[in-house]
């Protein structure tokens, strides 16, 4: 059974009778939202896809936390930046200096991209909840039930509290109304009358009406699990660290189960994905992430999901944009031709990845014979003779260009006499009969195969390999490429022989001149 599936059932079993199932994820837009924090909404999402297809109605919440504040100035966002610590991420101007907010500038971007997966989740924007006064009574019960918050809290610290601090402690910060930062602190609370009293660091002080002055924003623990109440959360994923002894799930649910009476929604943590190489996790805040965006380029949108899809949760995979890629492409590619003969998860897995049929042309071959063509659309598929997407060509291009320059394969403007010229008899002989073989015509692979043919099969692999090899040196100047007939396609049959056909006087030359270097 899939994992998407297992845990769609169990969250049926938890509340079988309940009309609308919630799913829930949530992201501070901090900075460019990673590959990382994209595993949270496809998590949710495939959960969401699981409950649908067991006929439930389900509502896929997505959480904007663009009320947090804004703490660290990402590296590749203007230093000057600093000057808005403090503040809400919905209060700081947007880095391109374009006049949205510092957290719609990053929220477009990912909705933007989600839309290119076919995931439309309902949007929920914190900065608008919090400020609307939608939570205003959550919030004034959050403050009526302080201390025992409070105690919650301390049962998960390792530093002991004191009962100062118990009775100064409030579960929310305040957005100062001057200088707009949360450097305040409440110095009153009135519980009749739902009012508070702040001062903040710029000098200026307050007493607030909670019902009618929304600048409060409960801090995060206590925060979540309010959110679970209001939405009647049934599930949500997270990071591993969150379900620690000690982590955010575990106390918020302490929180919501004693402070909100709701209990705690279905939790499933998920491993971190890194860049291959790299062995921290990868954070917005400091800059030089790979996003979703970026995978894009050189992915089609139905191979990214399948690779969350078929990795549970709790496996962690790192992406690498080099020779990985073309190993992703391979099975997806296999899969997708022969979909029937896969596993139930990994047929489900497909099913959630909106994909089609397969590409008549592996990616594979495709970043061999592109840069051979110059990418020209029009010669690749006269190499293919398919017709081949050009948002697929234009991946292999990206890919290649930007990724792996190795794989730029160039045809050789001359015979390669110098590597001729090391070669033994037996060789020579070879690329003479190949060569005579193309100019009557022969299909060339037939030809390959018959000049390669041995009465032993292991023997007749090791001269396909080492003769393929030979020809790719003496043509494209790599030790690998493309099928031989697809070489022999792009290069020309014409090309080729011209490329093969050597003369002696020439190899005589030469070989004089690497005997002789002076």
């Amino acid at each position: 059974m899939h994992w998407a599936e297992h845990t769609a059932r169990t969250i049926i079993e938890r509340q079988p009778d309940k009309e609308i199932y919630v799913c829930a994820a949530g992201i501070s837009p901090s900075g460019p939202v990673h590959i990382g924090n994209f595993r949270e909404v496809v998590t949710t999402y495939f959960v969401a896809r699981a409950l649908q297809d067991l006929g439930k109605r389900v509502r896929f919440l997505f959480s904007w936390d663009d009320y947090d504040r804004f703490r660290k100035v990402p590296a590749d966002v203007d230093q000057a930046f600093a000057r808005y610590i403090g503040m809400s991420y919905s209060a700081v101007p947007a880095p391109d200096g374009s006049g949205t907010s510092y957290a719609m500038y990053f929220e477009q971007q990912f909705e933007t991209m989600l839309a290119a997966f076919e995931i439309t989740p309902d949007y929920r924007y914190q900065h608008e909840n919090y400020t609307s006064g939608i939570y205003a009574e959550q919030i004034i019960h959050a403050f009526r039930q302080r201390h025992a918050i409070y105690d919650i809290l301390s049962e998960y610290k390792t530093a002991a509290g004191s009962d100062a601090e118990r009775e100064a402690f409030y579960p929310a910060t305040v957005y100062c109304a001057v200088c707009g930062t949360d450097a305040t602190t409440i110095d009153a609370f009135d519980e009749a009358k739902a009012t508070y009293h702040y001062s903040c660091h710029c000098g200026y002080t307050a007493t607030v009406d909670m019902r009618t002055e929304h600048r409060m924003k409960l801090n995060w623990k206590v925060d979540w699990a309010m959110r679970w109440a209001h939405e009647g959360v049934d599930f949500e994923p997270g990071g591993k660290d969150h379900s620690a002894a000690n982590g955010s799930y575990t106390v918020s649910s302490r929180i919501a189960q004693e402070i909100f009476r709701q209990p705690a929604p279905l939790y499933l943590p998920y491993e971190f994905i890194r860049l291959k190489g790299e062995t921290k996790k990868m954070s917005s805040s400091s800059g030089g992430v790979l996003t979703p965006q970026d995978l894009l380029h050189v992915y089609p949108p139905s191979l990214l999901l399948f690779l969350f899809a078929k990795h549970r949760p709790n496996h962690a995979f790192h992406i690498g944009l080099d020779e990985d890629v073309l190993r992703n492409y391979s099975e997806f590619e296999r899969f997708v031709s022969r979909p029937t003969r896969q596993s139930d998860e990994i047929q489900q897995s497909l099913r959630w990845s909106h994909h089609t049929n397969a590409h008549p042309v592996s990616f594979t071959q495709l970043t061999m014979i592109g840069p051979m063509v110059d990418f020209d659309p029009e010669l690749i598929e006269n190499v293919f003779h398919e017709i081949i997407p050009t948002e697929q060509i234009a991946r292999a291009h990206y890919f290649v260009t930007q990724w792996c320059p190795e794989r730029e394969l160039q045809i050789n403007s001359e015979p390669d006499y110098e590597l001729y010229a090391q070669l033994t008899e037996t060789d020579r002989d070879w690329i003479q009969r190949f060569v005579a073989a193309l100019r009557e015509d022969e299909d060339v692979l037939n030809a390959f195969y018959r000049l390669t043919r041995q009465s032993e099969k292991k023997e007749t692999l090791r001269l396909q390999k080492y003769y393929a090899t030979l020809l790719y040196r003496l043509t494209i100047q790599k030790s690998f490429g493309p099928r031989i007939p697809l070489l022999i396609e792009t290069i020309g049959r014409g090309q080729v022989c011209s490329l093969l056909d050597f003369s002696k006087e020439m190899i005589i030359e030469v070989s004089r001149k690497s005997a002789d270097p002076s």
